[in-house]
This record gives structure tokens, sequence and C-alpha cells, in this order.
């Protein structure tokens, strides 16, 4: 873990570096028009333009996200409809995102994107969400799904989140904000940026940002003779970004932006869980034997884009990216010479082997700890063009976006088992280092063409969006300790749909769709197992209602999605193959519902008081037996009828605050109902063979509230302070990767925002 000085150091040098004075950072609608951003390449746009959308679309904006200091997507995404987080780190390092009851396994099957760009770490050949932006440096959140999504790609069988990071102001701006809480947490964002104007030369813009964030974590590992360090499970997450841009004075409107960002990760995180009794004594216990357990990653990532408009009817924007991200997971892969036996981990939680494998995690028996290096390097790289073009014969208007996009990436696994011997006190005896490559050395490619078109026709109050996307995959997949599973593999994928938007005056809209999606299998799954993409056929209708007048909004949707050839993964951290496997065909169906109002708007008052409300309720049932009978799989020995594993079947979220120009106070409470971890559908730690597995079993169902505020000190300085986890709820998230895994305990903070200038 690095130190906590790096943190430090951040935040006395960007004090340095910002003069000593201060404003407040405005917020208000003026400045929001003040701020560049390319609109075509965000998902939505603003909130008011979600309310055009043929589906259920939702923007969560900058103040939304900072009203309560999160930093945890997960929390951010609670107010969103028809979206299902599995929460594993308490921190949000790792999201588990489901859109309409996809898997959640690592947010694989929802595409990723910050201001517009792919984001995971090879978003065909590996998508697993090891690196997910950080919501706490963002200006805002994008969420669409249904038939709208058929612009992007590869993953479109549920729908899309965008982050959109800090713009380029127009004028001279600075904003720091710095935060102390429980777990020794530190927390800095900061940023400087202004748009320069020049008779000769153009406008220029600039942006240099940092965000920081370091803590202990608020787990404690079982100390031994040797390991007195239990309670460092914390991480380091430094980021520092910059943008530039440039607007040459030409006739017709041009700007070409550059974007540099970087993020490192040191987290003493592990896949260990706890055993049943243990969770109930005490969620935030580790044991002993993961305390080895470490990630590293670094992401780099940079883009260069260029936007022409050279009629008044045809803009063209085109993006060169490149992102690099390198991961090394330390940590515990089973145990060995258990009484002569090799215990998987969940396993051993669930009291196999008469608890002598629980033994050996807790410290208290000799046996050997074998530790895995999964050193994993990835890349994506890609060129994009997408051109909108505007036209139209009297009340009859057109708006024509079509897109071409060449695109490759590759994940890269070169891994090593290590064997601790451990002695009957938990002393660690003997340290035998692996071969490099002994544990997994292999690569997996794509390279992927994709087009799309879609068609937006106006005629008075319809307007009808038809769209079509076609992808073409080349995939690799290489296996150097075996070589007759190397291969190639193609796969032509085919999406379209069609969405109608209907405005029956200026306060109710009513909209609804029909899409086809894919997701593709990994080159893995395709080469070795033959598998072709995921689809799936949604249908979906709504409402919405907007009264500015009343201050009240609402959205009501009712959808239904069929999977086909519903691809997952054959376990996760376990010791299975980690290969695709095609579990079969999945309903999903159910209701969301979001409402505003604010009475301190609606009424005149000199304060607001907005309060607001969202609802989901899902179904997502399996329509056939599993084909799977591998146990290390949550997915295996399922039958017709069951749920699907982590898709709540309620989740409800309501928020109030009361606010002047002076002081605020905000209160946020989220309920989600528990969930089957697996396909199987059991109560208690048994698989499908009938062994004892803590994978297995339900997540408890729990409600959580936090609350916030913040006091103007002066117009330009601000103080804030909240509590997440008000009332220290204790309870079960996830049964994976290892066993029972807790949310966060209550987590209180201070800070202040300062804007400099």
């Amino acid at each position: 873990m690095r130190t906590r000085s790096m943190l430090a150091l951040f935040m006395t040098g960007t004090l340095i570096f910002f003069p000593q004075q201060g404003w407040t950072e405005e917020t208000d609608d003026e400045s929001t028009a003040n701020v560049v951003i390319l609109d075509k390449v965000m998902v939505i746009g603003s909130p008011a333009d979600a309310e055009g959308m043929p589906g259920s679309a939702h923007v969560v904006t900058k103040e939304e996200i900072r009203q309560q200091s999160y930093d945890d997507v997960n929390r951010v995404l609670r107010k969103v409809p028809g979206v299902y987080v599995r929460e594993e780190d308490g921190f949000g390092l790792f999201p588990n995102i489901s859109l309409r009851g996809v898997d959640t396994t690592r947010s694989a099957k929802v595409t990723i994107m910050e201001d517009g760009i792919l984001m995971a770490p090879a978003p065909y050949s590996a998508p697993a969400a090891y690196f997910s932006p950080t919501v706490g440096r963002m200006s805002g959140l994008e969420v669409l799904k249904g038939s709208s999504q058929i612009k992007y790609g590869p993953h479109i069988t549920g729908g899309v989140i965008n982050y959109l990071a800090t713009p380029i102001p127009l004028k001279k701006t600075a904003y720091l904000k710095t935060q102390y809480g429980d777990f020794n947490e530190l927390r800095a964002h900061a940023y400087v940026g202004n748009t320069i104007e020049t008779a000769q030369a153009g406008r220029f813009g600039f942006l240099f940002e940092g965000y920081a964030r370091m803590n202990d974590g608020f787990k404690t590992i079982d100390q031994t003779p040797d390991f007195r360090d239990g309670d460092d499970t914390g991480f380091t997450k430094p980021e520092p970004m910059i943008k530039l841009s440039w607007e040459p004075p030409t006739a017709f409107h041009q700007r070409l932006e550059f974007q540099y960002g970087q993020t490192e990760l040191d987290a003493n995180e592990t896949y260990l869980g706890l055993s049943e009794a243990d969770f109930q004594a005490n969620p935030f216990r580790r044991y002993a034997a993961s305390r080895f357990d470490n990630i590293t990653s670094t992401q780099r990532r940079t883009y260069l884009r260029y936007g022409i408009a050279p009629t008044d009817n045809l803009d063209i924007i085109t993006t060169l990216y490149y992102t690099r991200f390198k991961r090394n997971w330390y940590k515990l892969q089973d145990i060995r010479n258990v009484n002569g036996n090799t215990l998987g981990l969940s396993a051993a939680l669930a009291g196999a082997q008469n608890g002598e494998g629980l033994a050996c995690l807790q410290g208290n028996l000799a046996c050997t700890l074998r530790v895995r290096a999964n050193n994993r390097s990835y890349y994506t790289k890609g060129i994009e063009s997408v051109a909108y073009y505007r036209f139209g014969v009297g009340a009859v208007q057109q708006e024509v976006s079509t897109g071409i996009r060449y695109h490759q990436d590759q994940v890269r696994r070169f891994q090593r088992n290590d064997d601790f011997t451990q002695a009957a006190t938990g002393t660690i005896s003997n340290l035998t280092f692996g071969m490099p490559g002994g544990a997994g050395n292999r690569q997996q490619k794509t390279k992927a063409l994709a087009l799309y078109a879609q068609d937006t026709i106006t005629i008075n109050k319809w307007s009808v969006i038809p769209g079509v996307r076609y992808e073409r995959l080349d995939q690799t997949f290489k296996d150097v300790a075996t070589p007759a599973n190397s291969g190639t593999a193609t796969q032509d994928m085919v999406a379209g749909g069609v969405g109608v938007v209907y405005q029956f005056n200026p306060w109710w809209t009513g909209f609804g769709g029909v899409h086809r999606g894919f997701s593709p299998p990994s080159p893995n799954g395709a080469v070795t197992n033959g598998l072709k993409e995921e689809t799936s056929t949604a249908v979906e209708a709504g409402a919405r209602y907007k009264n500015p007048r009343q201050a009240l909004g609402a959205e009501a949707v009712v959808f239904f999605t069929r999977f086909e050839d519903l691809i997952v993964i054959d376990n996760i951290g376990g010791t299975g193959t980690g290969l695709d496997e095609n579990f079969g065909v999945v309903h999903a169906y159910g209701l969301e519902f979001s409402a505003q109002y604010d009475p301190g708007i609606a009424n005149g008052w000199t304060w607001r008081n907005p309060w607001y409300t969202t609802l989901t309720y899902t179904n997502a049932e399996q329509q056939n037996d599993a084909r799977s009978t591998d146990a290390e799989s949550i997915f295996s020995f399922g039958q017709k009828g069951n749920k699907v594993p982590y898709i709540p079947e309620v989740q409800f979220t309501f928020g109030t605050g009361l606010e002047t120009d002076q002081w605020g106070a905000f209160l946020t409470g989220t309920y989600v109902s528990e969930t089957f971890t697996s396909a199987n559908n059991v109560e208690g730690q048994v698989n499908g063979t009938g062994n004892p597995d803590a994978r297995f079993g339900k997540t408890d169902s729990y409600f959580v509230a936090d609350i916030s505020g913040f006091y103007q000190v002066t117009d330009r300085i601000r103080v804030l302070g909240g509590v997440q986890n008000l009332f220290d709820a204790e309870y079960l998230v996830s049964r994976q990767p290892h066993g029972p895994r807790p949310g966060m305990p209550r987590f209180a903070y201070g800070g202040m925002e300062v804007a400099l200038w």
C-alpha cells in the first residue's frame, strides 16, 4: 500500500498551485451554459433532452453526485430505475451493474463509456470491469435503456452507461474540494481551466484536473505472531487529467480536443469472504489467510477528437482513442495440504472437510496457502467517425445519424502461483515462488468493424426513430500452455429497432419501442466452446409528465426483454475453467417509475424542498433448465421458473431536502429486496452437486439511509458534511467472489468546497 504522504502531497500541491483567494463555484443554469460540451458525443445530452428519447433515459447531474459526496457508482445508480447493482468491496472499486435483468458479473453486459469512449479494459475480448471510471470526479452520468442504444455497442442487450468527465470551461474557473472521514478517509478534487479568445488563432481551451482518494478500509485482518498490520485494508487512488481544445477562426465551425488521463489503484482488497457464522458475529472481519491479497492497476486513456460543421445541416465528429490497462491482483487462490487435501475457498468457508478448511483460513491449522499473481495487461484502440445530417420539408423534419468504428482490443494473461507454508499458529514458515506463466499464459484479441444508421423522423407531434447496427468481429485465442486450444472465430452481429415518441401536449409525452440487441462472447468462449452472440428482444412503453411551473415531473415504463443464448461465465474467482457458457433463455419484465416534486418552487417559497422517488419491480425468470453441470458456476443446475441470480424483485429509493442560498440538508433512503445468489435458487450453502459452497444461498434485503448538509460561509467557501449508512445497517450484499460480503458500515465525513477564481 502506498503511504498516506502521496495524497497529502497532492492536496498541499493543489493549495499552492491555486491562488489563496476564493469564490463559490456557480451551479446555476447560466454557469452550465458557459461550459463547453460536445452534445453529439453524449448519450442523452441535458436532462431536458431525455424527454424526447424513445426509450428510458436518465441523467444524473453533477449537483446530484456532489449532494451526498458520492464516490461509489453503486450509490449514485440507486436513483435510476431499472438499474441493479451488486456491491462487492463497499467502496465501488469493482462495480457489478445490470440493466433490466442482464447478468451483473463485473458489469460485463453493459456498455460502459466515458465521454462516449469505451472504457472497459478490453470491451470485446475481456469487458469485466476491473476498471471503472471514478464517479466522484464526474460532471454527470447518463443511463440509456431501450431502442435508443442502437448507436452504441458492443453490449446492448441491457443498456448503456456514459460517464461525463469535467468539461473545459468557457471562462476562467477553478475548484477545490477536500474531505476527511471515517476509516481515515482523505479525498481531494481540484481543477482549473479557461477558454482564451484570440483574434488571429481562434479559441484555445484548457483544463487541468486532479482527483485522489485514500483510506484504511473498514475491515480488520486477523493477526498472527508474524503479522500485526491487520487494520490496513484500504486503498489509494490518484487520478491526474488534462484536456486541451482549439477552435480555429474559420468560416465554418471546427473543434479539436485532446485528453489524457491516468488512474492508479493500490488496494489491499480480497476475493475471500467469511463463513456464515463469522459473518453474523462480525461482518467486517477478514481471515489471516487473506493478508497477502492486494491489487495494483494502472489505466491510461487518451483521445483526439475532431468536430466539424461544414454547413448548418451537417456535423461530423471523428475520434481517435487509445487506452491501456495493467493489473495484478495477488490473491488467495485455494488452500492445500489440509490434512492431505486441496480445498476451494468457497467450500472451505461452507465447512467442507469438517471445518478444517475454515481453520486453515483462520490461521489455526497447518496448511499451504496458494496465492496467485493474476497478472494481466489490456489495450483498446480505435477510430470512430459519426455524422449527423438534418433536412426536411414542411412538417416533416429528419436527422440521419450514421457511424463507423474500427476497433481493436486485447487481453494478455501471464500468471503464476506462489505457495506459503503456514504453521498451526498461522505463522508463515516458507514461501515458494511459482513459474511465471505457469498459472495462465494466454492471449485474447478482437478486431471489430461496427456500422450503424439511425433516422429521427419528426412529423408534427410524432417522432419515429428507426435504426440498425452491424458488427463484424474477428477473434483470436492463443493458449501457450495448450496450443491445441488456440484458434480463431468470426462473429457477424446485427441489431435493430424502432422507437416512437408522441407529444400529447406541453406536459405529457408517450413513448415506446422494440429493440433487438446483442452481446458477443469472449474469443476464448467463441473458439473453445463455439459460442455465438447472446441476443435480446426488448419491448417497452411509457409516459413522461413534466410541468416546470408546478416543479413536477414523472416517468413510468413497463418493459419486457427476452434474452436468448444468454452467455454466462462458469465462475468468478473459483477453480473452474473461466469459460463462457450458454445458459439459454431468460425473460425479464417489470415496471420502472420515477417522480420529482418541489413545493418550494411550485409555491414561490424563499426556500426549496425537493422530493424524489424511484421504484423498480422486476421479474427475471429462467425459461429452461440450466445447461451447465459445472459446480463452479453459480448458473449451474438452475431449473425452469427459477429467478436469475442477484436481480432483486423490488428496489425503492426516495429523497428529500431543505435548501436556501445559505444552507441545505438532504436525506436519501434505499430499500433493496433479497435475491438468490445462484440459478438453482437454494437457501443454504450447497451447490448443485450437493457439496458445501459459500457462493450459494441468498443476499439480505436491506434499507440504507444517507444524510448530508452544507453551509455557505462566504460567497466563495462552503463547508459540508454527512453520514452514509446513517443507521449503521449490517447486511449481506453478495456471496461472490467467495462467500458472504458486507456493505459499507456507517461512514461520517466533513470537508469544504472552495471556488478559487
